[in-house]
């Protein structure tokens, strides 16, 4: 029989690799819980590095950075999934909790073995991947199946709000695509026939249990997630039912620690795709911070430090509206000029958070806002209401 852990309580230190918006918002919460936050990322400008307790600034891979994070933190968890595996291994046998383990997290850095295992998984849940095709070699463009076509060629690794992606409609789009993305591996997908698309958030404790958010159903423009909705307006009950159902039996089968992100295409057949995995909290996750019991951040610091997961329950409808940098320039101003948050704020139940970040770029995350409502429909209303306040198109 296995040594059960001890929880780690408040007071201690708890470690995140990455010091983006995510770690930010992590480091919110366990600071919130009474935890100092140990900060390791590479840039000298981090959202998260620039309030926690401690700041490395170091390589994902520098071995006296990692021991230093190792002396002082009893868990360390990532707020991203490109975070070499490398980093997880060497803080594991240093003795550091790490949740989730390097395993799961590789699960998502290359959609090769992202694809292979949720083919695996249909067998269980029903659900499995869209049809696709693996590019490795030259000689792999003569065996794409013409059915495939239209699709979408995607890198197999460091792909991410619609980077390293291109739409092709025959075999010559393909041979030219690859070459753009550098011939590198990739996987050809079937566009399909797309209806909706929904994200399931789930979170198993170091105990074994699990818990699940309610769907969220997401619109995205231009690869970048653009608002997301809960509940989903356009999910049939029994959608719903099995898609959580499909994310809890996909936590447990990879012996996950930690918030789990997993997105699913609804077709207009009413068949559901698992589109990808993201094995850390979500940008779709946002709006648990204010419409739910616990939010995403909250269960990432209870399942690292061994604790009792906290309650998913939807305390009030909700649309979480993304906030690009291109909200800082209004077409006519090279200069960044800052939004005007007081008629944002106007709606009381808008609830505005924003990264810490100094830099405003066009396509860059800079914050979201929650808007909530006593009913699905208010709360829609109150979300494209703030964004024609901030001539953002509804």
């Amino acid at each position: 029989m296995v040594d059960r852990l001890e929880p780690i309580l408040p007071g201690s230190y708890l470690g995140i690799l990455g010091g983006g918006q995510l770690g930010r918002m992590f480091t919110q919460a366990a600071q919130a819980m009474g935890y100092k936050v140990c900060v390791l990322d590479p840039g000298s400008d981090s959202p998260a590095g620039s309030i926690a307790e401690k700041f490395i600034q170091a390589d994902y891979t520098d071995y006296a950075a990692l021991k230093e994070m190792a002396a002082l933190c009893k868990s360390v968890s990532t707020e991203f999934e490109n975070v070499p595996a490398q980093a997880l291994d060497e803080l594991e046998s240093l003795g550091v909790f790490v949740a989730p383990r390097s395993s799961c997290v590789s699960l998502a850095q290359n959609r090769v073995a992202e694809k292979k295992f949720l083919a695996t998984w249909k067998t269980e849940t029903n659900i499995g991947p869209a049809p696709h095709f693996v590019l490795e070699h030259n000689a792999d463009i003569e065996h794409v199946p013409a059915d495939l076509f239209p699709g979408i060629l995607k890198t197999a690794r460091m792909g991410y709000d619609g980077k390293g992606q291109i739409t092709v409609y025959d075999s010559a789009n393909l041979v030219a695509a690859w070459a753009e993305l550098g011939k590198v591996p990739c996987v050809l997908e079937k566009r399909m026939d797309l209806d909706f698309e929904v994200s399931a958030l789930v979170v198993r404790g170091y105990d074994d249990a699990v818990a699940a958010y309610p769907v969220s159903q997401n619109i995205h423009r231009d690869g970048i997630l653009h608002t997301s909705t809960v509940p989903a307006p356009s999910l049939k009950p029994a959608q719903e039912k099995k898609i959580i159902e499909a994310a809890k039996a996909l936590i447990r089968k990879i012996d996950y620690v930690g918030v789990l992100c997993v997105e699913f295409f609804v077709l207009k057949s009413g068949d559901i795709v698992a589109n990808e995995i993201a094995p850390r909290p979500h940008n779709s996750g946002h709006y648990t911070m204010d419409a739910c019991v616990s939010s995403q951040f909250e269960q990432q610091v209870r399942s690292m430090a061994r604790l009792p997961l906290g309650d998913t329950r939807l305390l009030a409808p909700v649309s979480m509206l993304n906030l690009l940098g291109d909200l800082w320039y209004d077409g006519s101003e090279d200069k960044a000029r800052e939004p005007a948050w007081d008629k944002v704020l106007a709606y009381p139940d808008a609830k505005l958070h924003l990264y810490g970040k100094s830099d405003p770029r066009m396509g860059r995350k800079m914050g979201h806002i929650n808007c909530l409502g006593e009913s699905l429909n208010q709360a829609r209303q109150n979300c494209t209401a703030v964004a024609v306040e901030l001539g953002i198109e509804p």
